[in-house]
């Protein structure tokens, strides 16, 4: 099986005919309270889903209804209230475990996003697989989130990054990859949609690859989990690490998916209640995974709110959700590369979710100032991925990024928009 492209072509070809339901934005849009509202006196155009996604009523109710309704601590308590808190939580696990294709719910560690979960299999991995003169692998397109926790690994235990360079048009030379493999690699951590580019890697081959060197694989997912199916056994990926916040889900919850044996071999990383099986002062036994990584009172509600919002995708089908945003995304593409004076920023054949651009003699602040008051939300800076910028030789881009909500028309308000920033500054 092939990688998963932003849109896959079996999808795009069978859309409409082989029992794929198309996505109506307008219908979509009606559940999410947000867009009831004016923004500048207009409808709002939001395009910065890459950053954040906005919620649907159904990931809202549930949030409030848990803490008016079902609200208790969990795991720990013998009355009624605890143990209906406890069993939605345990259920909502089994739920990812179903959405990302995992092959037992033993499989899904809760997190605090992404970040968190980059950081603990960073930490708990280099306990005891990191020396010094040790290789970890990383791409040029990495989020810092993706970056920075294994250069404090790399610090402390005197082991050395290895980055894999990419093409003008934000491609990973795949080749070279494969040439950073050495009797020293230790781990490949490596984005599977880059958040500034939108360029979707192949994952499946990069993994491959690793694995012939015995190599493990972390894939961060925060930029794909949202645009495309995910099946975690088919990537082969060691570590899976997404964030509830960018897939319509609550702030302050998120996923690492990790297979069953890795979960066995680390250590934890933080200790506290509900890790451990007993505490004593001379010995402390730890509880089994996924709970030994799962310290103290969770994120209750925002696992609660994460369930919701994996309810609300499966619903969409996550088939229809790929095929509408690769239709939204080639439109914009087609339209801002016929505006004189746009140059597009990341041109990889495979994309999802992203489009960055900038514009002539224009800072990127300045495009979003402008397009904002014409009731446009994009984001402009360096998007946590200051090395990709520096590679490009660039400070910054405008990006504009989609979601399940986002219509022809949002497209082009975008359009119009830049058009206006274009005649600003002429």
């Amino acid at each position: 099986m092939e990688d998963i492209p932003c849109c896959p072509p079996d999808i795009e070809r069978a859309a409409g005919t082989s029992g794929i339901p198309r996505i109506d934005p307008r219908v979509v849009r009606q559940d999410f309270p947000i867009f009831t509202r004016t923004y500048r006196d207009r409808p709002l155009v939001y395009l910065d889903s890459a950053a954040s996604t906005q919620k649907p009523a159904a990931v809202i109710d549930a949030v409030r209804s848990f803490y008016e309704e079902h609200y208790a601590n969990i795991h720990r308590g013998v009355y009624h209230l605890s143990q209906i808190a406890t069993a939605r939580f345990e259920a909502v696990r089994e739920k990812v475990r179903d959405f990302i294709h995992a092959a037992s719910s033993r499989e899904i560690v809760f997190t605090g996003g992404t970040t968190d979960g980059i950081n603990l299999v960073a930490r708990s991995y280099a306990r005891d697989h990191i020396r010094e003169g040790d290789e970890i692998i990383l791409s040029t397109m990495e989020h810092h989130a993706n970056i920075v926790p294994w250069q404090m690994v790399c610090e402390e235990r005197g082991a050395r990054l290895r980055v894999i360079p990419m093409t003008d048009e934000g491609e990973l030379l795949i080749d070279e990859y494969e040439k950073l493999f050495g009797p020293r690699t230790r781990i490949v951590a490596v984005t599977h949609v880059s958040n500034a580019l939108g360029t979707v890697n192949p994952i499946r081959r990069m993994v491959r690859v690793a694995h012939e060197h015995g190599v493990p694989v972390l894939v961060d997912g925060a930029q794909s989990v949202q645009h495309m199916p995910i099946d975690v056994r088919d990537l082969d990926c060691d570590f899976f690490v997404f964030s509830g916040h960018k897939m319509y889900g609550p702030t302050g919850v998120g996923v690492l998916y990790a297979k069953s044996d890795w979960l066995e071999r680390l250590p934890p990383v933080r200790g506290g209640g509900d890790m451990i099986l007993s505490v004593s002062f001379e010995k402390t036994v730890y509880n089994k995974p996924p709970y030994k990584f799962e310290a103290g009172t969770p994120n209750i509600a925002g696992v609660i709110g994460l369930g919701a919002a994996i309810d609300y995708l499966r619903a969409l089908d996550m088939r229809a959700v790929a095929v509408h945003e690769h239709a939204l995304l080639e439109q914009a593409t087609e339209r801002m590369r016929a505006i004189p004076g746009v140059r597009l920023i990341g041109t990889a054949p495979e994309r999802a979710g992203v489009l960055s651009f900038m514009l002539c003699a224009v800072h990127p602040h300045d495009i979003g100032t402008i397009l904002d008051q014409d009731g446009v939300a994009i984001r402009a800076g360096h998007h946590c991925a200051q090395p990709t910028m520096q590679r490009l030789g660039i400070p910054a881009t405008a990006r504009a990024s989609f979601g399940v909500y986002n219509t022809d028309e949002d497209i082009a308000a975008l359009i119009a928009a830049v058009e206006h920033v274009l005649k600003v500054f002429s």
